[in-house]
């Protein structure tokens, strides 16, 4: 977290005395994140991390999004520099020093927002876990037994690699040959080479349809797409852009795993 551990330098109250203080601040924050309006004054915020009023920081509206909380678009080709930029802001704006005079209820609005923070920025900052939060923030990530079939292309060659893979435990377990040993170690440094080819295959597979989907006019970040029943908000064609993401990242997946099993094997070799 940005900002140092100078959050801890303040005390709370005991479980008794914030239970007393803090029910009314509970009902107005509740009433005030529905309206979104400012729990301190009834200003209209709009959803913002601030009150343009009274500069009170403010609850998270129910369902925000993680490129909300950034202020991004919802698309999936983003500025890193910008992200990164926006979001050491933000930590410093949000971050529990800036509230050590406030209120109690404020200072949990600044942990919530700053948790919330990280993990915007942890799940946005990469491609592949960008599209995954996309996905699932839509109800249209589906992994399942899908995850674990090999895609129709790979059948032979994971068949090969499950035999080169048991004939090297097997000489491994009964002390086998020098020469044989290395025989099965290079085959399976080539398995692995070419697993990890693939896998830069499928992501840019996985770049073009990102291109695809901002194409097709991303919803912006004021759209709750996660929300229940949001997802039928969607185009035609961007529900086809999203099964197809899917299908990549659950192909992309299976060829990680084997590409990590077979790093595994070669490292106890």
């Amino acid at each position: 977290m940005v900002g140092g551990n100078r959050a801890n330098h303040f005390f709370l109250p005991t479980r008794g005395q914030r239970k007393q203080s803090m029910s009314a601040e509970a009902t107005t924050k509740k009433n005030a994140a529905t309206a979104q309006a400012c729990w301190s004054c009834g200003a209209e915020t709009g959803g913002g991390h601030f009150c343009a009023s009274c500069k009170k920081i403010q609850p998270l509206a129910s369902g925000t999004d993680y490129f909300a909380l950034l202020g991004l678009p919802r698309k999936l080709t983003l500025d890193t520099a910008d992200l990164e930029r926006r979001f050491h802001q933000l930590s410093w704006k949000l971050h529990p020093d800036n509230f050590g005079r406030g209120s109690e209820y404020e200072r949990e609005l600044s942990l919530e927002r700053s948790s919330q923070l990280n993990d915007a920025y942890r799940a946005l900052r990469e491609p592949i876990s960008r599209v995954e939060y996309l996905l699932a923030s839509a109800g249209m990530r589906r992994e399942g037994q899908q995850k674990q079939q090999a895609p129709p292309e790979l059948l032979e060659e994971v068949f090969e690699l499950n035999e080169s893979l048991d004939e090297l435990r097997a000489a491994r377990k009964a002390g086998g040959d020098p020469a044989e040993m290395a025989a099965l170690t290079r085959k399976l440094e080539a398995a692995r080479a070419g697993f990890e080819e693939k896998l830069g295959v499928v992501d840019a597979e996985m770049e073009l349809l990102s291109r695809e989907w901002d194409r097709q006019g991303a919803p912006d970040a004021g759209t709750q797409v996660g929300q229940a029943g949001a997802a039928a908000e969607l185009s035609a064609g961007q529900r086809k852009v999203m099964e197809r993401m899917n299908d990549v990242l659950n192909r992309r997946s299976y060829i990680r795993n084997l590409a990590q099993s077979v790093q595994k094997e070669l490292a106890e070799a």
